[in-house]
């Protein structure tokens, strides 16, 4: 079997995906992460795609380090395009199998995967409301940002604003709803150090990012001072981004995302490098459904994981969900807050591609939210 050719596809409202087809008729999907820089994702994964044609999809390993041990390696660019194409020679290799991939990566360790769903939005509101409406769906983990724009050193204000959100969704349905609270990197430490203080007496599931990952020393730094587990990783690629983070031990929960850290084994290496340091792991996974579908594959041969964000309903997805390009949406039907693994073969998903071609000739250009302080100067978003 030899890779005969490869298509990729901008899909609103911020997804990549790729499709790699192979000689023998046998195709695989992939999802890159757009971010914002949408044109130079595709320009990047149309080079590496071309350098594979002729070569065969079945050696993913030696494609995988053939493409990542360039001269300069590493970046977000590089890491979601070999994702993205790591991820579909794993579709092919399971079709050609007949098999799910987790089968080839070691077997189920579970029956269920437990999952998560957002609410509160970009700037954070209305999220009793949202519990709610995620509660009566059978949901019991939930998770939501913090706060919106927040400066080195800001008001207790916004302080107390973040505490009584999160206070009303304890109120509202007690321990029995699980809160993740995401800091999304928008906090600097000296009111990371007062905010995560603040709320460690609601127990949130964990705290998110409390400081961007390149200012990672100081996480221990807040894990000496607050109970709340702390997570981490939705920016880092590889297990080399991790090392830092395995040696330091100040992370509880490692949030790799399958469409960036290098794909699934990549996942896969990483969580069991977690587990040998007794350390639990939540994917990132707020994307589109082909990274959903291959990060449920991993997480059906993990045992460290505990739960997975998925991305029905969550407020990027605007014009566009998930089940609008699949076809077997069977596969992303959540019950008392937990999926069935996928039982079909590859990533188990059947792409709808002639919606994706239809979708795809509208063009995309996303990008994130440019916020500023009040005082002019940039804001994390």
């Amino acid at each position: 079997m030899k890779i005969s050719d490869f298509v990729v596809y901008k899909v609103k409202p911020r997804w990549i995906f790729i499709k790699i087809n192979t000689d023998e008729g046998i195709s695989g999907w992939g999802e890159l992460v757009s971010g914002t820089k949408t044109e130079t994702v595709v320009a990047g994964a149309k080079e590496m795609c071309g350098k594979l044609i002729g070569k065969n999809p079945l050696e993913i390993e030696r494609i995988w380090q053939r493409l990542h041990r360039s001269f300069f390696r590493g970046g977000p660019i590089n890491g979601t395009v070999i994702s993205g194409i790591e991820m579909a020679l794993w579709d092919i290799k399971g079709k050609t199998l007949n098999l799910p991939v987790y089968e080839l990566l070691g077997g189920a360790v579970r029956d269920k995967i437990k999952v998560y769903s957002w609410i509160g939005g970009d700037r954070p509101s209305d999220v009793v409301a949202m519990a709610q409406e995620r509660w009566d769906k059978g949901f019991r983990a939930v998770k939501m940002n913090a706060t919106s724009e927040m400066h080195y050193v800001d008001s207790l204000e916004k302080v107390n604003a973040t505490v009584k959100r999160v206070a009303s969704i304890r109120e509202k349905f007690g321990n029995a709803m699980s809160i993740g609270i995401d800091f999304h990197g928008r906090v600097h430490k000296p009111m990371a150090k007062v905010l995560a203080k603040a709320l460690e007496e609601y127990h949130p599931m964990f705290i998110e990012e409390p400081v961007l990952p390149e200012n990672e020393e100081y996480f221990a730094q807040i894990s000496n001072e607050v109970s709340t587990p702390i997570a981490t990783g939705e920016r880092l690629y590889t297990r080399w981004g991790f090392k830092n983070i395995f040696k330091q031990g100040a992370v509880d929960i490692i949030q790799p995302d399958i469409s960036l850290c290098g794909g699934l084994l990549e996942e896969r290496k990483i969580a069991a490098m977690a587990e040998a340091y007794d350390m639990a792991v939540a994917p990132h996974a707020p994307y589109g459904p082909v990274a959903l579908a291959a990060t449920f594959q991993v997480d059906a041969c993990t045992p460290n994981v505990f739960i997975q964000e998925q991305s029905l309903g969550i407020h990027y997805n605007q014009g566009f969900d998930l089940l609008d390009f699949v076809k077997n949406k069977e596969i992303f039907q959540y019950k008392d807050s937990f999926v069935d693994i996928p039982k079909g073969p590859g990533l188990g998903i059947e792409m709808d591609e002639d919606k994706i071609k239809d979708v795809a000739q509208e063009g995309l250009v996303w990008n994130n939210p440019a916020w500023v302080n009040d005082d002019g100067t940039i804001a994390e978003w």
